[in-house]
């Protein structure tokens, strides 16, 4: 009885490099690119940022909860914010400013201190 190895039979693994044909290599290296794009649009593995996701959206989801803000309550919010500005017509400029200004008295701040610190993102 002669012993073979388990993978006698899997195609290429005794050939030289070079020996193999060219086609499904560069399949498999398209495929792999498309997977890297992927991975570096969504800053990891799909699985990884899924759970991430999961995660935060656990810990923002009970602080909302501890401030009594329910998902829906927020969606009428952003639609009462939408209604107001449609029916002040040309004010709506100072208070969609008004708004910016009072947002900005908070992100600036913060954005400039982790850019201080370095926390923002590569460049």
């Amino acid at each position: 009885m002669t012993e073979r190895s388990p993978f006698a039979d899997w195609p290429y693994l005794n050939q030289p490099k070079g020996a193999r044909p060219e086609g499904p290599r560069e399949a498999n290296e398209n495929v792999m690119a498309s997977n890297n794009s992927l991975e570096n649009f969504l800053g990891g593995s799909p699985l990884q940022v899924f759970i991430k996701l999961l995660f935060i959206s656990l810990v923002v989801g009970a602080l909302l909860m501890w401030l009594e803000l329910r998902p829906l309550d927020l969606l009428r919010g952003v639609q009462h914010f939408f209604d107001r500005i449609y029916a002040l017509g040309f004010g709506a400029v100072r208070v969609v400013l008004e708004y910016i200004a009072a947002g900005a008295v908070i992100v600036v701040p913060i954005w400039f201190v982790l850019r201080l610190f370095g926390a923002g993102g590569k460049r």
